[in-house]
């Protein structure tokens, strides 16, 4: 047999997890790593984090699962939750992000339906935009090597540029649902939305009757400095899907939306054997009894804004590296003068540092919400020792 156990999707490193302790990581051969890549922007309060473990031992005890053909006391208190702390009315629960964004797509597509305008049902998206990996939210986004080996893609969808607002108006036609955007793209190398740009989508979502589906996945809770990166550029969404830091390692996402953008979300439009599990809302529960104060969120502001501001004063040491830094909160990238995986190859294996690469050449820096300036001194003394000893011809 050729084939790997594992189906080989992953090009998988030589790092191998066995242990997390807070901020670090400690892998099978017993090497330390300082996890600023925090699971892809998972891992929000790091590893084993007492409260955490403390809710999920709790509740796996006492009931992990039963189906959603039964009330749901822990999805209707997590639920109430996220409805007070947010522009929405309702949730739907799911086990990821790619199925949070595809409940938001659905849910666009049936405020229009519900009514008999079945000709709306085209959602605009953006380039270089990330959404997920099932077949529909690889067709929202405008990569190709995400959808080769995939085709035919899903039909309705249109791709146009990031921050063009001329664009997005141009675009809106008689088939046209509503827009999907991340107002901080994650994967796309964390380019962040004008403030011009999403209040111009809310206006012709609300001039045109459109709905106006963020995508949350990777910015939202917590990560840019607010609960939701949407309270930064003075609107709300319709509709915002949301995953990744709300479990904090454990797998759940959800799709929030208004009364009116859920019309269409009736009885048996949609469901799912997992989603919404005691376990997980459990889960959930406990990042939010974290996340969810203003002292917190402060407080991720404060050391994103030391971070960025230690990078900018390192960045003049190696121009031939490094061009520039951006973000929100603990939403960090890196742009360098050179493709970033060899980099972020270098520092993992050489240096002990974890971090992510993504688009437009930029290294993500996302660790978990919790660090304090230990950490942020250990992150500068480990890439400051990379760049000194990186020889930009060594490969991943």
């Amino acid at each position: 047999m050729s084939i790997t156990p594992l189906m080989p999707v992953y090009p998988r490193c030589d790092v191998r997890p066995v242990r997390g302790e807070h901020c670090h990581l400690i892998s099978e051969d017993g090497r330390r790593f300082l996890d600023f890549a925090s699971g892809i922007a998972v891992n929000a309060l790091g590893h084993s984090h007492e409260g955490l473990i403390a809710a999920i031992q709790k509740q796996a005890a006492t009931l992990m699962h039963v189906s959603n053909l039964y009330g749901s006391p822990q999805g209707e208190h997590l639920a109430r939750r996220l409805v007070d702390l947010t522009f929405a009315d309702t949730v739907f629960f799911t086990n990821s992000g790619a199925e949070a964004v595809e409940c938001a797509i659905k849910t666009a597509r049936a405020y229009h339906q519900h009514d008999g305008s079945a000709e709306r049902f085209e959602i605009i998206t953006f380039n270089n935009a990330f959404h997920g990996r099932t077949l529909a939210t690889i067709s929202a986004s405008s990569q190709d090597k995400m959808h080769k080996g995939f085709l035919p893609l899903l039909p309705g969808f249109r791709y146009i540029e990031f921050n063009d607002l001329e664009a997005a108006k141009s675009a809106i036609g008689p088939h046209t649902a509503g827009f999907l955007v991340e107002p901080i793209q994650g994967e796309g190398g964390i380019r962040i939305a004008d403030d011009a740009f999403l209040q111009g989508l809310r206006a012709l979502c609300d001039e045109h009757d459109l709905m106006l589906i963020l995508d949350e996945v990777q910015s939202g809770v917590g990560r840019s400095g607010t609960f939701y990166a949407y309270e930064q550029f003075g609107i709300e969404p319709d509709i915002l899907a949301t995953a990744k830091g709300i479990g904090g390692g454990f797998p759940i996402g959800a799709c929030l939306a208004t009364e009116k953008a859920a019309r269409g979300m009736v009885a048996g439009a949609h469901g799912s054997t997992y989603g919404g599990n005691p376990l997980a809302m459990a889960a959930a529960e406990a990042v939010l009894d974290v996340i969810a104060d203003e002292a917190f969120l402060a407080g991720v502001r404060a050391k994103g804004d030391r971070l960025r501001s230690r990078i900018e004063q390192f960045l003049g040491n190696y121009p031939e590296l490094f061009e520039s830094v951006r973000g929100r909160g603990l939403f960090i990238g890196l742009k360098m003068k050179i493709e970033p995986r060899a980099f972020v190859a270098h520092m993992r294996d050489h240096h002990g540092l974890l971090t992510v690469s993504a688009g437009d050449n930029v290294v993500r820096v996302v660790p978990p919400l919790v660090i304090d300036d230990t950490h942020i001194d250990e992150f500068m003394e480990k890439l400051s020792a990379a760049a000194a000893s990186y020889q930009p011809a060594e490969t991943a």
